[in-house]
C-alpha cells in the first residue's frame, strides 16, 4: 500500500529532513509515526500526500509513484488519502453538516449521493445530533470528528492524522483515538503522526520512529521511549 524506498529530502542550504528512510505499511495496517520535533515527521507526511516531493529515492501509494506525480494528478491521489490536522480548518460559516459535504461539493458530486453519503458519514463519528450546528457551537473534540468526517468523505483507503489530538483534552483525545480505532477496524490504513507517548503506548499497534530524519526503530506492538 505505502512504500518509502530510500527516501531523502534536502533543503537548501543544509537541511536533511529525511535521510535514506525505508519503509512498508500493508493495507489496513495502523502504524504511528513518532519522534522529537524536527525528527521528520511531518515532512514524511508532506511526501506522502505530494505537497512535498522527494529529494531522492521512490514513495509509492498504491499505484501512485509520488516522486513523479504532477499538479494535475495529486488532487486524485489525495481522495484517496484522507488527512486529519491539528488545526481544524472547518469553515466557521458553514455547518457541520456543509463542511463535509463541500468537500464532496468541490469534486462535483451530485447532490442526490452527497445527501446519501454525508448522514452516514456524520452518523459513524458520531455527530449526527449535530449537523445543524456551526464550528464555533460545538466543542473541540466534536470540531475533530468533523474534520475526520470530512476526511472519510471520498471514502478514502489512507487516513493520515498528524498531531490530531493536540489541542484536545484527556477525555476528548480519547474520544478520537477509539474512532480512528474504529474506522481502522472497517479496513482503512491509519497514519498518526504524533509526539504523545501515553497515546502510543495504549494502542500496542506499529510504532515508527525517526530522529534527525533517520529511521531509528519500526516495532510491531512497540513503545515509544523518547
Amino acid at each position: 500500500m505505502i512504500i518509502f524506498k530510500n527516501v531523502t529530502k534536502f533543503y537548501p542550504p543544509n537541511v536533511h529532513a529525511l535521510k535514506h528512510v525505508s519503509l512498508n505499511i500493508k493495507a489496513g495496517e495502523f502504524v504511528s509515526i513518532v519522534g522529537r520535533s524536527g525528527a521528520g515527521k511531518s515532512t514524511l507526511a508532506k511526501l506522502l500526500i505530494a505537497e512535498e516531493k522527494p529529494t531522492d529515492g521512490e514513495i509509492i501509494v498504491g499505484d501512485w509513484d509520488i516522486a513523479k506525480i504532477n499538479a494535475n494528478t495529486a488532487p486524485q491521489l489525495r481522495r484517496q488519502i484522507g488527512v486529519v490536522f491539528q488545526d481544524f480548518k472547518l469553515l466557521p460559516q458553514k455547518t457541520v453538516y456543509e463542511n463535509v459535504a463541500f468537500a464532496l461539493e468541490v469534486c462535483g458530486e451530485p447532490n442526490h449521493r452527497i445527501h446519501e453519503v454525508v448522514p452516514a458519514i456524520l452518523k459513524l463519528v458520531g455527530l449526527e445530533d449535530k449537523i445543524n450546528r456551526y464550528p464555533r457551537q460545538i466543542s473541540g473534540g466534536e470540531q475533530q470528528r468533523a474534520v475526520i468526517a470530512r476526511a472519510l468523505a471520498h471514502r478514502p483507503k489512507i487516513l493520515l492524522a498528524d498531531e490530531p489530538t493536540g489541542n484536545l483534552d484527556a477525555l476528548h483525545t480519547r474520544q478520537i483515538m477509539d474512532l480512528l480505532l474504529k474506522i481502522n477496524e472497517f479496513g482503512t490504513t491509519i497514519m498518526l503522526v504524533t509526539h504523545n507517548r501515553e497515546i502510543v503506548n495504549s494502542l500496542r499497534r506499529r510504532v515508527i520512529t525517526l530522529d534527525k530524519g533517520m529511521l531509528t526503530s519500526d516495532q510491531e506492538g512497540g513503545k515509544y521511549f523518547i
